[in-house]
This record gives C-alpha cells, structure tokens and sequence, in this order.
C-alpha cells in the first residue's frame, strides 16, 4: 500500500519541466491544508478537460455521421480506431508515467488530446475520422493513466476517500459537454468550431493549474521481480478490471450511441436528440459527487451490486419501452448505475496490498478503459446486423455480470 511518506514534493521549474529528475523541497505530509486544496482543484480540474473533450466529440457524433454518410456499421467500424490507439500506447503507457512522472505526461499528453479534437472537425472523409480517433484514443490513454495516478496520490495526501469526487469532474465535465454542444446545435456552429473552442477553453484550464500537480516519485522496493517478463497479476486485480470493462463498456455506448438511439429509435424531435444523453451524464455526475457517502453507509459490495442491477434495468427499458419520456427515465438509472463503480474499483486497485499502486492502477485502468472504448464499435456491428435495439439489450447483459462480479471480489481480496 502507498506510504504517504514516500511521496516528495519536488520543487517545479518550468525550464526543468522535462527533466526526469527535480529538486526535494519538502514532503507533502509538511504542507499547508489550503495547498493540498490548491493541488485537489488543479487535479479535479485535469480530469473536468479530460470529460470536457470527449463529452464535445460525443456530443456531435449524429451530425458527423450525417455528414460523412455512414451507416451504423461504417461508424463501428471507424469507431474502432479509438480503442486501436489505445492498445498501441497501452504497453508503454505506465512505463512512460513512472519513467517521466505523471505530471509531466498528464500535461503532454491532454495538450495533444485536444489537439486531436479539433481536428476531428477537419475530417470530410471516413479515413481521415478513423486516423483522427486512432491519435484521440492514443493520448486519451496516456492522459487516462497520468491523472488516475494524480488521483491515487492526492487521495494518499489527504487520507481520506475522494477518487469518486474526482470522476464526479470527469462526469461533470461530461454533462457541461452535452449542454455546449445543445447550445452549438441551436447555434448552428459546425463541429470545427465547436471542436476549436473546447480545445481553447482547455489549453487556458492547463495554463492556470498544470504547476499545481503533484510531482511525486515512489519509494517503493519490490523484491524478487528480477527481469521477469511476465508476471501473473494478482487475482483481484483481475476481478477488477472486468467489472470495470463491464461498467465502462455501458458508459461507452451511452456516450457514442445514446444521441443515435434517440434519434434513430426513439425519434426524438430536433435538440431532443440530445436529451438521453444530457440526463444520463446528469445523474452519472450527481451519482459520483455523492458516492463517497454512500459507500460509506451502505458498504462498497452492496452499492456495486446495486449499480450493476440498475443499468441492467436501465438498457432493458429502453430496448422495450423507445418512447421518449421511458428512455429518459431508463438512461437517467443508467447514469446512476454506472456512477460509482469506476471509482470504486480505481480506489480499491491503489489500495492493494500486495502491488505497487503504480502498477496496480495500470493494469485495471488499462482494462477498464479498453471497455469504454470497444463497447461503441461494437454496438455498431451487431446494430447493423440485428438492429440498435438487439444491441444494447447485449449490453444490458453487462449489469448483471458485474453484480455477479462483486462477490468474487470479495473472495479474492
């Protein structure tokens, strides 16, 4: 388990910014209470322009697929791309992290995320989307790992469990996404623009708190590991990352498809078509600001089954009730289903006693992630051959596997 005495503050230096190695100022545990609020903001900060960017390439997905021409399969298979840089980067990610700091790859890597994003605007043909996606999952998976490890250490500092509060920014930043992109659809700006002016927007969030991130090295002695290759992971960790595949791949369809499924199924009249997915990140949001209490209350075992149950219930309303009020209703318990499972399971990874966090945290985030980004492409293929519909009663599937999962959890652990 992390000591938080092994973790230094390093003294920031913007011409140093990519050497590997800084000067010891003092420990963290020595700082003042208003700075670790400072370094807690500047975090959550990181993980809201992370959501943001997504949030605003999720939000115009209908519009780009209506421009570009395709059909349920063609956008599968673009959507494909995403997870293919994502595996790409995924062996190197974490080395990259521990070999260069968090810090600086966190402010490299969403620098480049953005980048990508606007230029996804740029995109008139299917070629150019799926290279364009394939560089946004590339540093979308190298940003994942840096501010998830900025996460596990501010959560060290502090003492106490705030990793829910942090992906309540990541869903947050979501909902706001989905209400700019309303707001640009009313406006009638195309995605270029509207890609243009998130990236500008996050670019100045980075200029204002990347000073504020923790530059932290491990202490940590790991016997017996000389030059093996391959090494099992530990079981629980294991048991983790599939309830998170589980949990991601359901907010992954909720994000790429719900604004098709309400257009396409539901028929939602105009703006509407934004309506699912604005209550699904609604709920999702509020879920993970209040998950901490609840966990705390009811006990993490008993909320995670929970949560599984709930999108279960949520996808199948859906499939069988399309109409718009029903479906509302349904992805709103989706969001709430799939609120504080990733977390939960992030949280519990860094706290395992016998992996370094580190490491821990790469493993079951890599896995995790890898759902979030092949459950939409997927969705497209079996769309296109058993209908949207067929498809996201598969993913409802997923729900009860994870309520399945959590007891196996707890045997492992």
């Amino acid at each position: 388990m992390l000591n938080p005495k092994s973790i230094i503050l390093i003294d920031f230096n913007p011409l140093a910014l990519f050497q590997t190695k800084g000067k010891i100022k003092k420990a963290y545990r020595e700082a003042k209470i208003s700075y670790l609020n400072r370094i807690r903001f500047a975090v959550g900060m990181f993980y809201f322009g992370m959501g943001l960017s997504f949030a605003t390439w999720a939000s115009r997905i209908p519009d780009i697929k209506t421009a570009l021409h395709l059909t349920e399969g063609d956008l599968g298979s673009i959507l494909f791309a995403l997870p293919m840089g994502q595996l790409l980067i995924m062996p190197f990610s974490g080395k990259m992290v521990t070999k260069f700091g968090s810090h600086r790859i966190l402010i490299l890597s969403l620098i480049m995320y953005v980048l990508c994003l606007a230029n996804l605007g740029l995109a008139t043909t299917a070629l150019q989307l799926s290279l364009g996606l394939f560089l946004f999952g590339l540093f979308g998976n190298l940003a994942n790992i840096a501010v998830n490890t900025q996460g596990v250490y501010t959560e060290v500092l502090f003492r106490k469990t705030i990793m829910s509060s942090f992906h309540g920014m990541w869903s947050f930043a979501g909902f706001t996404g989905a209400l700019v992109g309303l707001g640009m659809l009313a406006l009638k700006l195309s995605p270029l623009h509207h890609f243009l002016i998130v990236a500008g927007i996050v670019l100045i969030m980075i200029a204002f708190n990347f000073k504020f991130l923790i530059k932290a090295k491990e202490k940590i002695k790991v016997k017996n590991e000389k030059k093996k290759l391959f090494v099992k992971p530990d079981s629980a960790l294991i048991w983790l990352g599939v309830i998170g595949f589980c949990s991601m791949a359901s907010e992954g369809v909720m994000f790429d498809w719900s604004g098709v499924y309400f257009k396409d199924i539901v028929k939602a009249p105009g703006p509407l078509v934004i309506l699912g997915y604005t209550s699904f990140m609604i709920m999702m949001a509020s879920g993970r600001f209040l998950g901490d209490g609840l966990i705390n209350k009811f006990g993490r075992e008993r909320v995670m089954q929970i949560s599984g149950v709930m999108i279960s219930a949520g996808l199948f309303t859906a499939v069988f009730l399309p109409y718009l009020i029903p479906c509302t209703i349904a992805f709103m318990a989706v969001g709430l289903g799939v609120a504080t499972i990733v977390p939960t399971v992030y949280s519990m990874a860094g706290k395992n006693p016998t992996v370094p966090p580190g490491e821990a945290l790469t493993i079951v985030s890599s896995v995790s992630f890898l759902g979030f980004l092949m459950g939409p492409p997927v969705i497209g293929h079996i769309a296109e051959t058993f209908g949207l519909q067929f498809s996201f009663a598969f993913i409802g599937i997923f729900g009860v596997l994870i309520a399945f999962m959590v007891s196996k959890i707890r045997i492992a652990s």
